[in-house]
């Protein structure tokens, strides 16, 4: 029991040794006139740089959607690669700084890949890290694998494996399958002509006018032929508890790329919590008390320090 008591002061005192460490520094870049500000921490600047891509959402550096989900997964990453010794950089995406709310209108989904690769560019040309190592999480999976030029390894975290119309089409089909013939013909519409003419009401939420654009931009893109061109290592990581991408969208992006290395985590979300019972699932996403898989940690720092 002593020695046991003694293990854990050790680690405790280890982790506190650790953060105390931790060097923090506020970045802001600019895309033209977007705003682009984040956060990197490191302990030492020879040590490999992970880079955080978002997934869908205004979703700011720490993994919180202001008035919707306190999750701050983003942040928990970064505190857990911290103490095992990765640098760790994550921005505000363009749509959780209310400073681009007036530019937003225009936004494309290309627009999100140059956002990255002006971060990219500037950590690269500083040159204070070992390696640079993207890791997209959700839709931040397809950024990634677009904004990839001057990175040196991917991580695509609960990455969809299909265009957004067919993912879009199959989430209505399975909720409400009424809607999905009219969500597919609204798509096709919007693919020939760049508009649709009349949105059914019940689908305003997805297709309203100014997201027209949006969308279409990001239907031009299949996430398996855009994988299947990269030339770093690519590390693919999926949560079976996830109810938002599925396993078989791993193995899709797996099959994609045959040297991609797969891991599977048994009890992880698509928020990166550990659950034990799939009524926790949803809880998870604004219950801060849920951990994040240690696992995923894991994996991440395996990829991430192999030469």
């Amino acid at each position: 029991m002593i020695r046991f008591i003694l293990y854990i002061s050790a680690l405790i005192l280890h982790s506190v040794s650790v953060f105390s460490q931790v060097q923090r520094e506020d970045i802001t870049l600019m895309n033209g006139p977007i705003t682009l500000s984040g956060t990197l921490s490191f302990t030492e600047t020879t040590q490999p740089l992970v880079i955080w891509v978002h997934g869908s959402g205004n979703i700011d550096r720490n993994g919180t959607q202001k008035g919707l989900l306190p999750l701050r997964y983003i942040q928990k990453c970064r505190d857990s690669l911290n103490a095992r010794g990765l640098a760790f950089f994550s921005y505000d995406k363009r749509t959780a700084n209310s400073a681009n709310k007036d530019l937003l209108k225009t936004t494309l989904f290309d627009d999100l890949v140059t956002d990255l690769q002006i971060v990219v560019d500037h950590l690269k040309k500083e040159k204070r890290f070992s390696k640079i190592v993207l890791i997209g999480h959700s839709q931040g999976s397809l950024v990634a694998m677009l904004g990839a030029k001057n990175s040196d390894k991917i991580i695509s975290l609960a990455g969809p494996a299909s265009p957004i119309q067919e993912i879009i089409v199959q989430q209505i089909a399975k909720n409400a399958a009424i809607l999905a013939p009219f969500a597919k013909k609204h798509f096709e519409e919007l693919e020939k002509t760049g508009t649709i003419k009349e949105i059914n009401p019940m689908l305003m939420n997805i297709f309203a006018k100014p997201m027209h654009a949006f969308l279409r931009s990001w239907m031009h893109y299949h996430p398996t032929k855009v994988a299947s061109t990269l030339q770093q290592p690519l590390l693919i990581i999926q949560g079976e508890k996830d109810l938002q991408v599925a396993v078989r969208d791993a193995q899709l992006l797996k099959d994609a790329v045959p040297k991609a290395t797969l891991v599977l985590i048994k009890n992880m979300n698509h928020v990166l919590k550990t659950i034990q019972k799939d009524s926790d699932n949803m809880t998870s996403y604004t219950d801060p008390s849920f951990p994040l898989s240690v696992t995923l940690v894991n994996a991440i720092v395996k990829f991430v320090k192999q030469p």
